[in-house]
């Protein structure tokens, strides 16, 4: 169990939690493992099978707490909740807020840009001597160009559009060098560039799998705290896309989900016969590969890590939900502004 803004994460399988008094109890295998005064919670939330008893979501309703349902793996099940929610008002502000979005979507890219930077330094950092000295020339030419580009969007005017074109940019000039990052010595697990629907090779494919979880991770999220997860700052609304989704994830793709494909790479953890070629060229995981990837993607997320703006640890699978709830706090007016998450 971990409390991190004022709500439990209860992560633990076949935990039950409990009504005593006034107090939330988790126990698990029988056994008491936390007890959490229940005026001190907004929220509770949890993952895989967890028994609740109906005494404590009669009181969570009657208090104005949230309950939400979580899969094993963090897919949004469902949300309990009493008629004292104040989920319509925080809807309301994030429709109106996504008619003006120039800051939350400058700060969305200040956090995505420093952590693709913090990606390329990385390297410098832990293979800088293998590198040919043209292809170092080119990796420190990126990320001093990345660094120009993060200024511009952190004190240029307020256009959205500006905001999304200098994103595209920073975009090329991460994935131009990102070959460079790749250690195997397969032909067929090189980058060559970019390719999404479908992916055309080996790593495309791993990233657009990867991807995919952390999508699943931001709708539950975003659903968890109330938000709409359809409606977004930095992308545009469309139906059937999870926008807000898709801009709690950019912060994150580099640091968690590009960071994962690069090591099950680098390791020879997936080899160029894990994927397959399916008519039309399109690539894809078999089936034993995405277990090893699902398997490492879990790993990932059970690591512990300094929130830098909470300066709190938490596991890095709860850093979509603490960005959320930020975001919440923003969109009620408890926060001056949506923090970022940039990785040190």
């Amino acid at each position: 169990m971990r409390k991190l803004l004022n709500t439990v994460y209860v992560t633990s399988e076949n935990a039950s939690l409990r009504k005593d008094g006034e107090n939330l109890v988790v126990s698990v295998d029988g056994a008491e493992r936390s007890r959490v005064p229940l005026h001190m919670l907004v929220s509770i939330v949890t993952f895989g099978p967890v028994s609740i008893s109906p005494a404590l979501i009669g009181a969570c309703a009657i208090a104005g707490l949230t309950i939400v349902l979580l899969d094993r793996v963090g897919r949004f099940q469902a949300r309990i909740e009493g008629p004292a929610a104040g989920n319509v008002l925080l809807r309301r502000a994030q429709y109106r807020t996504s008619e003006t979005p120039a800051g939350i979507v400058r700060a969305i890219l200040v956090g995505k840009i420093a952590n693709q930077r913090a990606v390329l330094m990385r390297a410098q950092r832990d293979h800088g001597e293998d590198f040919a000295p043209d292809d170092a020339q080119r990796l420190k030419d990126v990320v001093e160009r990345l660094a120009g580009i993060l200024r511009r969007v952190e004190f240029g005017d307020d256009d959205p559009d500006g905001l999304r074109g200098a994103e595209g940019e920073a975009a090329q000039r991460y994935f131009s060098v990102f070959d460079q990052l790749v250690r195997s010595d397969e032909p067929q697990m090189r980058w060559t560039g970019r390719s999404r629907q479908p992916p055309l090779d080996a790593l495309n494919a791993l990233l657009s799998f990867l991807y995919t979880l952390l999508t699943h991770d931001c709708r539950s999220a975003a659903e968890a705290v109330g938000l709409d997860p359809a409606v977004g700052f930095l992308h545009r609304d469309r139906p059937g896309r999870p926008s807000l989704a898709l801009d709690l994830m950019e912060e994150l793709r580099p640091v968690l989900a590009d960071r994962v494909a690069l090591s099950l790479v680098n390791r020879g953890q997936l080899k160029a016969h894990d994927f397959e070629i399916r008519d039309g060229g399109a690539v894809k995981l078999r089936d034993d590969a995405r277990k090893v990837v699902l398997a490492a993607w879990q790993e990932r997320k059970r690591e512990e890590r300094l929130h830098p703006f909470l300066e709190e640890r938490a596991p890095i699978g709860l850093f979509p939900f603490l960005q959320a709830q930020m975001l919440a706090r923003h969109l009620r007016g408890d926060l001056d502004g949506y923090p970022p998450l940039i990785w040190g």
